[in-house]
């Protein structure tokens, strides 16, 4: 692989939610550089074949596209898919952890629905913990150059009204991943680097109606696509999309709470950016 410096022709990569937007878009690039073997997964089995047959033909035989159908808020199926994958494609060098859900615009107490609650914190937190552990044995044993990609969100680095149990699924996820990052280096697995990224709002339709705060317009996938890829070939521990995303957190850690929200959260828009949330439903 090169060392990952600048390329994953050769390694095998497992991509979940893979299906469509900025998923079907790692896999795409991924083909592009030459990747040995890509592993899509979704739970949306018509889509996902339909991606599956639109890489395979853009790869021409170079590179081997094997989609397999799961649903990550079924834990049992993480680990008798991740089976499979291991007998019929092998480890892989690279994971994306890119699935995720957002419901609702309500307030928290508003969610008449625990089954909302439970799959969103099912497939954003405990789900990437989950594909991670399945494959981390086989990556540590390797020694050779591995990446684990965990796509956050800022709503896990900033509270925000409308969006209570996403913003904890995303806190979640950012905690286990930057741990995961100092537990490899300090077990001397530095040939495996994590990187955890939290962007802004992202214009996939996942988050069709919310508003932009000041300072952070909502991004086009094809530009968090590239900054991601580029930072995972580095081994880059940290990716903030837009940088008022890092600006915001600074803000929050440096002013008083009652400040921070009046000037900054009400100030910006941020506290009023879900209001006409649609989503894709």
């Amino acid at each position: 692989m090169g060392g990952m410096a600048g390329t994953v022709r050769g390694a095998t990569l497992l991509i979940t939610g893979a299906a469509s937007g900025m998923g079907r878009d790692y896999a795409a690039r991924a083909v592009r550089e030459g990747a040995a073997a890509v592993v899509l997964w979704d739970r949306d089995a018509a889509a996902l074949s339909r991606t599956a047959d639109e890489l395979g033909r853009t790869a021409m035989g170079r590179t081997q596209v094997r989609s397999y159908v799961v649903d990550l808020s079924e834990l049992g199926a993480i680990a008798k898919v991740a089976h499979a994958v291991r007998r019929e494609v092998g480890s892989p060098d690279v994971i994306i952890n890119n699935a995720g859900i957002v419901r609702g615009n309500a307030y928290f107490w508003k969610n008449d629905s625990g089954d909302d609650i439970r799959s969103t914190m099912l497939v954003n937190a405990l789900a990437p913990m989950h594909v991670a552990r399945e494959f981390l044995p086989a990556m540590i044993a390797a020694r050779r150059p591995a990446r684990i990609v965990n796509i956050g969100s800022a709503a896990g680095t900033l509270g925000n009204p409308r969006m209570a149990v996403y913003a904890a699924s995303k806190a979640a996820l950012a905690g286990w991943s930057d741990s995961l990052r100092l537990e490899l280096r300090q077990a001397g697995h530095r040939h495996i680097r994590v990187t955890t990224v939290t962007p802004s709002y992202v214009a996939t339709g996942m988050f069709r109606g919310a508003r932009g705060p000041l300072l952070a317009p909502v991004l086009e996938p094809d530009v968090v696509v590239d900054r991601v890829w580029r930072a995972m070939l580095a081994g880059r521990p940290l990716v903030e999309l837009p940088g008022s995303v890092r600006l915001s957190r600074v803000l929050r850690a440096v002013l008083p709470t009652t400040v921070f929200d009046r000037v900054v959260g009400d100030g910006f828009g941020i506290y009023r950016s879900m209001e006409r949330f649609r989503g894709r439903g």
